[in-house]
């Protein structure tokens, strides 16, 4: 029998109801029955039983068994039998938690909503409308009036990409529905994963949509959150200090060597360091009196020892080959150095003239993560530069299509503006001379003209009419010369009929 060589072969087998968690089997937890002319499985687990009536096998491979059984009621139904181990499955596996998490979020969603119609629930993937499987999404009707939802699981690597995929949901049912007036999005997070939603809520536009989030525990129990109580920033601002005045000799000598290098780029760090490097690609920089160099893990180059002159040529060596590698008129455009950090490259070609973004910025200084965040790598380059009134100016730069680049701007515009309204850069050494205005800072997104994606629009018109945008979208042949295609100043939506908040009694509140 097929189902019972699968389960004395397989590794680790479980069984997979959609919807619900799974039940990992061995020896003692299963009992398979023939009954008639069919087989009943039943197992069990410390939370769960299960029995099902085998009907038949409706496909079979290596690692998985999909079987046809009968459900309550004499209803046909799926049960998934799956070797996890088999490397083959990882995605089944993900489907599986993803189905789990959605017949919890319909159980929030009904508490929460109560009174609502739950029209729509849905974890399918539509390329088409940017709409992804990670997150469930849903729609709540009463009368004319409608909410969109969007929930998180535990298992998902990315809860604050909800918010994005929430906003294109809601833009879509909008488009989608015009008949019926949907009010806002409801958001439904893991419990301790809401930080960054609520700061970005509270840069939304609130004519433009309502917002509720909901915190959930493992055990599937929720509670709202108020976004506003959400205040502080993990952010910091390191004093910005020149380089010393007073240089060791030896030091000065071998930076202003390597730095005459064709190609090679020398910038100030916070602190007191200076980098060294190639398109924006960093080989070498210092460390008060030392010099350090590599590409994948610096060392220390020593001055003082008999072999350090020749050190000084490897490391000149370095910056000539990255200058050949690295450069607009490369022979191999397929070699590791050309493709490294894209962004970087754009980033040293937006900073060897800021004007090209906006003749109004001053060509220097500009700053590169400062602010620093503590959220790891966001694949974008942040950079801070201020115009001739003194305005800073935020450059976000990204090279590929980011589904996510509105609101990870949006991430470091705020932490900008709250070091700005606290008076820190000026007090920290950043833009000495130029008196800084306290008017919000601009946004500027930076990208090949082909390379925003579709759904970055929608998302834009969302930010709050206080936060001034443009994208600027730069000719593919950015490496040879940066070339401005377009310019588009984000328009910001409005919605006329928002109507009241709905509450948990089904009742509403006041908007």
């Amino acid at each position: 029998m097929a189902i019972e060589v699968f389960l004395r072969t397989a590794k680790r087998p479980v069984v997979l109801d959609p919807g619900e968690e799974a039940i990992v089997l061995s020896a003692d937890n299963y009992l398979l029955t023939a009954r008639g002319a069919g087989l009943t499985l039943e197992c069990w687990s410390e939370t769960r039983n299960l029995a099902r009536r085998v009907r038949a096998i409706r496909a079979q491979r290596r690692g998985r068994l999909e079987l046809e059984v009968e459900r309550f009621g004499g209803r046909t139904g799926t049960l998934l039998l799956l070797d996890i181990e088999h490397p083959g499955n990882s995605a089944a596996e993900r489907r599986g938690a993803r189905l789990q998490y959605r017949e919890r979020f319909r159980r929030s969603l009904l508490r929460q909503f109560s009174g609502w119609k739950l029209a729509e629930l849905s974890t399918e993937q539509d390329l088409h409308h940017s709409l992804s499987p990670s997150y469930p999404r849903a729609l709540l009707r009463q009368g004319v009036t409608a909410w969109a939802a969007i929930g998180a699981g535990e298992e998902v690597s990315d809860p604050d990409g909800a918010l994005s995929f929430g906003l294109i949901w809601l833009d879509y049912l909008r488009r989608r529905e015009p008949k019926l007036a949907v009010q806002g999005l409801a958001i439904f997070l893991p419990e301790g994963a809401e930080r960054t939603t609520c700061h970005r809520i509270r840069h939304l536009d609130p004519g433009a949509g309502r917002y509720r989030v909901f915190v959930h525990d493992p055990t599937g129990h929720e509670q709202s959150v108020e976004p506003g109580d959400y205040t502080n920033f993990e952010t910091r601002l390191e004093p910005f200090r020149g380089a010393p005045a007073v240089q060791p000799p030896e030091l000065e000598n071998w930076v202003r060597r390597i730095a005459a290098i064709p190609g090679v780029e020398l910038r100030e760090r916070p602190g007191g360091a200076i980098s060294l490097l190639v398109r924006g690609l960093e080989f070498a920089h210092t460390l008060g009196d030392v010099l350090l160099f590599g590409l994948d893990g610096f060392q220390r180059a020593d001055r003082h020892v008999a072999g350090g002159e020749r050190q000084l040529q490897e490391i000149e060596e370095l910056a000539r080959g990255l200058a050949r590698m690295r450069s607009a008129k490369a022979e191999n455009r397929t070699n590791p150095l050309y493709t490294r950090r894209p962004e970087a490259w754009l980033e040293s070609m937006v900073r060897a003239d800021p004007r090209t973004v906006d003749a109004g910025l001053y060509e220097s200084p500009v700053y590169a993560q400062a602010p620093e965040m503590a959220a790891g790598e966001r694949g974008i380059v942040d950079l801070l530069g201020v115009d001739r009134d003194g305005r800073l100016a935020v450059i976000e730069i990204k090279a590929s299509q980011d589904i996510h680049l509105p609101l990870q701007a949006l991430d470091y515009w705020m932490r900008v503006r709250w070091h700005l309204e606290r008076g820190e850069f000026a007090a920290s050494g950043f833009f000495p001379g130029v008196p800084l205005s306290g008017a919000a800072p601009r946004l500027f997104l930076l990208a090949p003209a082909l390379e925003f994606h579709p759904a970055n629009e929608a998302v834009l018109r969302f930010l709050a009419p206080g936060i001034p945008v443009e994208r600027i979208g730069v000719g593919l042949q950015w490496r040879q010369e940066l070339r401005i295609m377009f310019r588009s100043p984000v328009q910001h939506v409005r919605h006329e009929d928002l109507g009241p908040n709905p509450t948990r009694a089904g009742q509403f509140e006041s908007g």
